[in-house]
């Protein structure tokens, strides 16, 4: 476990190793987070949405699964109405 000490003017320095293994750079802006008790440290990213996209890839289209559902529960439904 690491720790830190606050200066007068509320200052923290992140320990050198968890700012190398978090990349947190200086000048980069972080978020202070209250978790009722714990206080945490969030570096924010450049561009979420760019870093995210295509995180969720999947082999097939979930809209093209959720019809394919909807249509066996449509045809199962039809066949136990007409017995």
């Amino acid at each position: 476990m690491m720790t830190a000490k606050i200066s007068e003017k509320g200052w923290i320095v992140i320990p050198a190793e968890l700012r190398r293994k978090y990349k947190i750079e200086p000048g980069m802006e972080v978020q202070v987070v209250d978790y009722g008790g714990v206080l945490s440290i969030v570096p924010l990213l450049k561009n979420p949405i760019k870093l995210a996209a295509g995180m969720l890839k999947r082999d097939t289209s979930l809209t093209e699964t959720l019809l394919a559902e909807h249509a066996a529960e449509h045809e199962h439904e039809h066949e136990s109405r007409n017995g």
